[in-house]
């Protein structure tokens, strides 16, 4: 009897022992796991992206792409390659930076239109906005062979201009193929804005935004504000709470426009509309006037794929007889507050190539500039495009 107990337990033991074995192997393979995951992780977050395999051929070229944020991107946020460019995001916003690199890639490379079937192709080949839209000191432009001497002229060229450093240089190849008949090119721009309100506004309480989960932060006029505060704020118009615009003006010459609407059309629509009701008359926010506008502080990084990876026609012989787009990078920081604005925006493509004065007006009631629901916001220098657009319904993800 008790050799049979004696040998039921070593069974036992012998069965446990297998089994945390097991359990501690298959512990390990997780635990393994889990780093793994961590460390790609920790490379997303740093804004790295997985390398892309292509082929160095004639022939139509798989491009392995993925968006990556320079943070962490705002709830339901498109950046969009043109003004006019649809869109169902809830917050949208389109910088000429894409399209300034975009035009040197028809006027200095392709020498025509870019001849690939996507829609967003067939917006940038009108080139609606160019440099003649910027002065000349809000961007820096580059383009050439890609070499790690062209990486170098570029960041030491934003250096010089704008004191700032690159967050997409290292997301390109620059480096040449082996085989010498393809070359790759890199086209690349920067656009930079850093402006003061010609009068600080007041920083006001945190309330709640249409739409938005959470108070919003916000800046503007209340009672008490100064009277030549109030006169930085012109007014194009005014039909009521939910449609009105108004525009800041700055020390620098840039004019911010703020226009509350409810109407879901492209930037570009809206801007024309805006400017369709504008009243031409010397108003501002009076003393009986409120104001308030949301304070926007974000970073978003946008890799445009649908351009990537199909070859299209060259027409010019010095460069090749056709190519493919190998990378279309866009990015846009932007911060604005009751002091003014900072925008800084890069675009880089990599391609592979083959063979009036103030008059007195009665007070009837109070009007309320309140922008805390869907509005417009539009940044241009004076007598120009604009350069910056953005639609903004949700406040809070962009704070």
């Amino acid at each position: 009897m008790k050799k049979w107990l004696i040998g039921v337990l070593v069974l036992l033991l012998g069965l446990a022992g297998v089994g945390l074995l097991v359990l501690d192997q298959r512990a390990k393979q997780l635990e393994q796991a889990l780093s793994e995951s961590q460390q790609q992780l920790k490379r997303m977050q740093r804004g790295y992206l997985p390398n892309s395999t292509k082929k160095e051929t004639s022939q139509k070229v798989e491009s392995n792409t993925v968006t990556v944020d320079l943070t962490s991107t705002p709830a339901n946020m498109e950046l969009l390659p043109t003004l006019d460019s649809p869109s169902n995001a809830k917050n949208r916003l389109w910088v000429g930076t894409f399209q300034l690199v975009w035009n040197d890639l028809m006027d200095e490379l392709v020498k025509g239109p870019v001849k690939l079937n996507v829609p967003m192709v067939t917006l940038l080949n009108q080139q609606a906005f160019t440099t003649a839209d910027l002065s000349e000191s809000a961007y820096y432009k580059k383009w050439g062979k890609a070499s790690p001497a062209l990486r170098e002229e570029i960041e030491q060229g934003i250096k010089d201009k704008f004191n700032e450093t690159s967050d997409v240089l290292h997301l390109v190849d620059w480096n040449q193929p082996q085989d010498p008949l393809y070359s790759r090119y890199i086209l690349y721009a920067m656009l930079k804005k850093d402006f003061s309100f010609v009068e600080p506004l007041d920083k006001l309480n945190e309330e709640e935004f249409k739409g938005s989960n959470g108070l919003v932060k916000y800046f503007g006029i209340k009672n008490g504000t100064a009277f030549q505060v109030r006169k930085s704020v012109h007014v194009l118009f005014y039909n009521g709470e939910n449609d009105f615009a108004v525009m800041l003006k700055s020390k620098q010459g840039d004019e911010v426009y703020l226009y509350r609407t409810n109407d879901d059309k492209t930037l570009d629509r809206l801007y024309a509309d805006m400017l369709q009701k504008d009243t031409q008359t010397d108003d501002y926010v009076g003393v009986n006037d409120y104001f308030k506008a949301p304070m926007i502080d974000f970073k978003i990084l946008r890799e445009f794929t649908e351009v990537c990876g199909q070859e299209f026609p060259l027409y010019n012989p010095e460069i090749g007889e056709s190519a493919h787009i190998e990378k279309a990078i866009e990015t846009a920081q932007f911060k604005m507050d009751e002091t003014g604005v900072r925008i800084k925006s890069e675009a880089i493509i990599g391609m592979m190539a083959s063979g009036g004065a103030y008059h007195e007006r009665p007070v009837v009631q109070h009007r309320y500039f309140y922008l805390d629901d869907s509005y417009v916001i539009f940044i241009k220098e004076t007598g120009k495009k604009p350069y910056f657009a953005m639609r903004v319904t949700d406040a809070k993800a962009l704070q």
